[in-house]
């Protein structure tokens, strides 16, 4: 039986904090999957184990030469998964959208908003498709822990809207997004695309800091905020009490 490979703990990025609400948020986004799977039942189709993310490089999409690494760029990068570690750059360039996530320890809110929303599948474009991806403290931010609870587990139509303002139709580089200046989400809302110098801002407030990461059908820009028009509840009011 295929050995599976855990994706690394945040011990390798000693600077960032993880509190136990990201933990929790990822285990209801579990426990809301299965309810969903339990209605609809299970597909494998397009989907592929993290482990495979920490062989070799793969081939990257669009004609690059074997074994050419990726180039991120954002000030984020450097506390990423690099080099030869399960996850860097090179490593993803092969994997499906939702699995790429799970190698991104920044992100494990939003990778456990596309499981409990069921938009795995929504991430497969056939034209490619851009992933503008808000971190952990991006979402403790926005929402309390009663409304990211909420929205992970009984607001599905609404965590859905909220994942597609995050979502823009082709697989667009950051060069690329700079060049057009504004892009519109899969939601129909049209954000403004400022910037250059490996960085980005967004909407005027979200600004890239690890972009370009290519992953099969899809590139992925990881963002400080989240987007779309959600009221803000999070900060030391948004807490629930204990």
């Amino acid at each position: 039986m295929e050995r599976t490979v855990i994706p690394p703990r945040s011990r390798s990025l000693p600077r960032l904090r993880w509190p136990a609400r990201r933990r929790r948020a990822a285990a209801l986004a579990a426990v809301a999957l299965s309810l969903v799977l339990t209605g609809t039942g299970c597909s494998g189709a397009g989907t592929a184990s993290p482990a495979a993310a920490g062989g070799a490089a793969p081939k990257v999409a669009g004609g690059s030469a074997p074994g050419a690494a990726p180039v991120v760029s954002g000030p984020l990068c450097d506390l990423l998964p690099s080099g030869s570690d399960p996850g860097n750059p090179a490593a993803l360039t092969g994997q499906p959208a939702e699995a790429a996530l799970r190698w991104l320890p920044v992100l494990t809110t939003f990778e456990a908003a596309v499981r409990a929303s069921g938009m795995s599948a929504d991430l497969h474009g056939g034209s490619g498709l851009t992933i503008l991806a808000p971190t952990d403290d991006a979402f403790a931010a926005k929402f309390s822990e009663d409304d990211l609870d909420r929205l992970l587990l009984a607001d599905r139509d609404t965590l859905r809207g909220l994942l597609r303002e995050h979502l823009v139709a082709g697989s667009l580089s950051l060069s690329d997004l700079v060049a057009a200046g504004k892009v519109t989400t899969l939601a129909g809302t049209e954000v403004t695309v400022t910037g250059g110098g490996g960085t980005a801002r967004l909407a005027g407030r979200a600004d890239t800091v690890c972009a370009d990461y290519q992953v099969a059908g899809a590139r992925i820009h990881i963002i400080n905020q989240v987007l779309g028009s959600l009221p803000t509840t999070g900060g030391e009011g948004g807490h629930r009490a204990h």
